[in-house]
């Protein structure tokens, strides 16, 4: 049995050999054939997805675990950064924290924890749970838990607290009262002690 061969006497029972059109074989390359078959696919931009807490999770770790039955997981946190040299103004509610790095004049409602950084300042009334200030906080500012006042912080206006820490350094200027139910607990009321 012979194998077909080309006219330059090659053997083509190995694989078959197209002859180059012109214009390839004038630029050196050969390109594949296109194959109108084959449908493009949209990239995967899953990763970038922010992650719901009701669709489970991919990773082979993740699936062995149950999925969390509350609104949200242990981990997550409603976090707000305004950062240095951005300026916020208008309301704030329902964010666990707010870390302050740059201006807010704003009223902040229903949140945990307020955090002001040495370059952040805060204008205007927050009631929260925690209160940790190294910037400038001018306002009314209710914090039912710790109210801690850094070296470089300074707190202006009404103020009432749960707890107070000031540090060394600290300002604390203005209405200064502890809230009615830790006045009870410490044996105060008005000026007087009970």
């Amino acid at each position: 049995m012979t194998q077909p061969t080309t006219e330059t006497g090659q053997d083509t029972g190995r694989s078959s050999y197209l002859k180059p059109d012109a214009s390839s074989a004038a630029s050196g390359v050969s390109r594949p054939a296109s194959n109108p078959d084959i449908s493009r696919r949209p990239p995967d931009l899953s990763a970038f997805a922010p992650r719901r807490a009701d669709t489970p999770a991919t990773s082979p770790a993740a699936s062995s675990t149950p999925a969390s039955t509350g609104t949200q997981g242990a981990g997550e946190m409603k976090k707000l950064i305004v950062g240095r040299e951005i300026n916020l103004n208008g309301e704030v509610r329902n964010c666990d924290s707010l870390v302050v790095e740059g201006t807010v004049e704003a009223v902040l409602s229903d949140c945990r924890s307020i955090e002001l950084a040495p370059s952040g300042q805060f204008k205007g009334s927050a009631n929260v749970e925690a209160a940790d200030v190294s910037g400038r906080f001018d306002g009314e500012l209710t914090v039912n838990g710790r109210l801690t006042v850094r070296s470089t912080g300074k707190v202006l206006g009404k103020v009432y607290y749960g707890q107070l820490e000031i540090e060394r350094g600290g300002i604390l200027s203005g209405t200064v009262e502890a809230l009615p139910e830790t006045a009870r607990a410490a044996g105060i009321t008005g000026d007087k002690l009970v």
